[in-house]
């Protein structure tokens, strides 16, 4: 047993009732009927219907989901199948190492599990939650949950299972660079920049981040008023205590980027995802939420000393949000920003 608190660092708990949605919302249209088939290394490659899997043997576990977004949902009841279960009808040989799962999606989304970790964890292909069948928009009919992990090792929509001897690394690890261990108390959200000092200094000086891959970029404390970073991938970004007045982030990605004490007027955001985006104590005044993705996103933040007064972004009348961007908010930070939002 562990002393770990059960809400992870850095997240917060979402609105009673509420499960955020994050990413696409349904399966590539297909007319196949669903099934869920295990291929690679593995003596009886075989497929399941959905009326297959539920002839398994059933397993019900309460999680809690840990979104990389910062939100938090406890006390989940997810029934299916155990992936040992699962498994242990197609005849796993010695040298699988991990699993890849693959989504029916668009994109062909996927993640891969360490097959000893994913067999520990309890990782299942689930079919229900709370009882009921999984909506679409949360990966039904069947997706995987894996307990202890951040929740994109949590695949919508599965149809695909293959056993690997070397790790393959999935969409949101490959491409948008995501931490493979995804460990929430570890805070193992993203991986570090690519960028050596230089390309960073030279991209930093032009000010012009417009339509780039600039992940995990440092900009903290940088003079960066009129910065372009219009359309620009900006994960986990940090512009702490950054000059960013006029700024223009319009449908920029900024999941998990910091703005904690930055200089923000006047800035827009507009139709941006900032889901994970930390403003606590950033000075919001003129700055435009329209149209942004503000799911797991901080206003307001206790402050690390006690008894001193929370870490609160600026915000007044010259700020713009929409309706749809503060349901998007958790309660605690949807009463902050109503409260100062006159």
């Amino acid at each position: 047993m562990t002393d770990r608190p059960r809400l992870p660092p850095g997240q917060q708990i979402a609105a009673p009732g509420k499960w955020p949605i994050v990413g696409e919302r349904q399966a590539a249209p297909s007319d196949e009927p669903w099934s869920v088939a295990v291929a690679g290394l593995v003596e009886r490659p075989r497929c399941w219907s959905l009326e297959e899997l539920r002839m398994l043997p059933w397993t019900e576990q309460t999680i809690d989901i840990h979104c990389v977004t910062r939100w938090s949902k406890f006390d989940v009841r997810f029934g299916g199948v155990l992936l040992a279960d699962l498994l242990a009808g197609a005849a796993v040989r010695s040298t699988a190492g991990f699993a890849s799962f693959v989504a029916r999606s668009t994109r062909k989304h996927s993640t891969s599990l360490a097959l000893a970790e994913a067999l520990s964890a309890g990782a299942m292909i689930a079919l229900e939650a709370d009882g009921e069948p999984l909506p679409r928009q949360h990966g039904g009919p069947v997706r995987l949950v894996t307990p202890g992990r951040y929740f994109y090792k949590s695949l919508k929509w599965l149809e695909r299972i293959e056993l690997l001897a070397e790790d393959r690394l999935g969409y949101w690890e490959a491409e948008a660079g995501y931490h493979n261990a995804a460990d929430p108390w570890r805070e193992q959200r993203f991986l570090a920049s690519t960028l050596s000092r230089q390309e960073m200094r030279d991209v930093l000086a032009r000010r012009d981040f417009a339509g780039r891959d600039l992940r995990s970029l440092d900009a903290t404390g940088h003079q960066l008023h009129g910065l372009d970073a219009n359309g620009s991938l900006l994960r986990n970004a940090d512009f702490s205590r950054a000059s960013l007045c006029n700024a223009n982030f319009r449908r920029a990605n900024l999941s998990g980027a910091h703005f904690v004490r930055a200089d923000l007027r006047d800035a827009s955001f507009c139709d941006a995802d900032a889901e994970g985006a930390d403003f606590a104590a950033a000075d919001l005044r003129g700055a435009d939420f329209r149209g942004a993705s503000l799911v797991g996103a901080t206003f307001v933040s206790p402050s690390p000393e006690p008894g001193a007064s929370p870490a609160a972004a600026r915000i007044d009348a010259t700020t713009h949000f929409d309706a749809r961007s503060l349901d998007d908010l958790t309660p605690e930070q949807a009463a902050f920003v109503r409260q100062v939002w006159k």
